[in-house]
């Protein structure tokens, strides 16, 4: 180490490997420095100051990653699917589920009779999943209430989980998920609803972080979506949108257009959507999880995207109904086996593309000078090992903001 100047910090890391997934790319014999909650130095122990700190953890080779991200999930819900999932295994497709009363729908139910506690303590166990692989930092929507008091309830009962745990929630308003039963053939009624009083008190209320929606046949129209997207930033919030999925509805070209910050699932993409995301910097969140549940045969077009500059995350995108995955390590395993993702892609996807795919960039998802201090250390070779094993978590420690 430099020892011209000695520096104080909280905790030093050495001996370590890192993958900051920033442009230094991979440290051997790395150090990481925290003050503050902060990162105040990464890179290899040869070109580091001199720090006096209160405590030294020698890493013993192991790999250091950025925290890992989630950056589309439902987690908070009531009650489960699984008779569902019988059904489609019988033969039904999530479109005659949806139509015959059940999908989101039923969901909603038991979720509308579910209090804030309830919905907290559900959730928890879901939660404790993610974190033990690894996740400090989460996206949870709304979108089983579909009323103004209980989307209202979801988002509280997310907030409320980022203070049960040490991660950070950042939240998404869902109001326009499926129609509720009160709105029954009044579709335009109810997006009405939504963009005069569910987005305005979840923005009063500083309860929502975005503002998303479901853009396909069995969901939203393009031009009821823009009217939600309208509404969003009128009231300053970002947008995304689940695009794409079982149809192409042109969902992802709209986001595109609003400056989205992300557009999901993305099966059915056709070029023009493809084109329209690049040029507005909308992140491509992949959803392995839904795509092999609910045993789709169209992938999201991968070369293209690539191709194309599109930053591509992966979530878990945890669900009753399609995707009732807690494991995101399993998620990049799902993303390079279905989708052909490279191990590097994988990474990259529940870091640095997750993070830019909730606006966060700035805060989390490289290992960064200035960033929060957001580490998963790994007891492994190499990180391809990450996405190759499945079944097994080889995380040796979580740091949250040192914690």
């Amino acid at each position: 180490m430099n020892s011209e100047s000695v520096l104080s910090c909280d905790r030093l890391w050495q001996n370590a490997r890192l993958a900051t997934m920033a442009a230094s790319g991979v440290v051997e014999d790395g150090v990481i420095a925290c003050q503050d909650s902060q990162i105040v130095y990464v890179g290899s122990r040869t070109e580091a100051p001199a720090f006096r700190a209160a405590e030294v953890v020698d890493c013993a080779r192991r790999w250091i990653t950025p925290g890992l991200i989630d950056c589309h999930t439902h987690l908070v819900h009531a009650s489960d699917r699984a008779h569902e999932f019988e059904l489609r295994l019988a033969g039904a497709s999530y479109e005659e589920i949806a139509l015959a009363g059940g999908g989101i729908v039923s969901t909603m139910k038991a979720t509308r009779a579910a209090s804030e506690a309830e919905l907290v303590e559900a959730a928890v166990p879901r939660l404790d999943a993610l974190i033990a692989e690894g996740v400090t930092t989460i996206e949870i929507k709304s979108g089983y209430g579909l009323s103004l008091d209980d989307e209202l309830k979801m988002l509280r009962a997310a907030r409320r989980l980022g203070e049960a745990r040490g991660v950070m929630v950042k939240t998404s308003l869902l109001a326009a998920h499926a129609l509720p039963p009160e709105f029954a053939g009044d579709a335009d009624g109810y997006v009405a609803h939504i963009c005069d009083a569910i987005i305005p008190a979840a923005a009063r209320a500083g309860l929502a972080d975005a503002v998303d929606g479901f853009c396909e046949s069995i969901g939203f129209t393009p031009a009821q979506i823009e009217r939600v997207f309208q509404a969003a930033k009128a009231h300053d919030l970002p947008v995304k949108l689940h695009a794409e999925q079982l149809s192409n509805s042109h969902g992802a070209a709209l986001a595109a257009r609003y400056g989205a910050l992300s557009a999901d699932h993305l099966e059915h993409l056709d070029d023009a959507g493809v084109a329209a995301m690049a040029c507005a910097g909308t992140v491509a969140v992949l959803l392995p999880g839904a795509y092999y549940f609910t045993r789709e045969t169209l992938p999201p077009p991968i070369a293209k995207l690539r191709a194309a500059g599109v930053p591509m995350a992966l979530a878990t995108d945890c669900n009753p109904g399609t995707s009732p995955l807690s494991s995101l390590l399993l998620a990049m395993n799902l993303g390079a086996t279905l989708f052909r993702l490279t191990v590097e892609e994988c990474l990259a996807g529940i870091t640095r593309e997750a993070a830019r795919a909730l606006g966060i960039l700035d805060q989390v998802g490289t290992l960064e000078v200035g960033k929060s201090c957001d580490l998963a250390i790994w007891d492994i070779e190499r990180p391809a090992e990450l996405v190759y094993r499945i079944g097994a978590n080889p995380l040796h420690q979580r740091v949250w903001r040192r914690h």
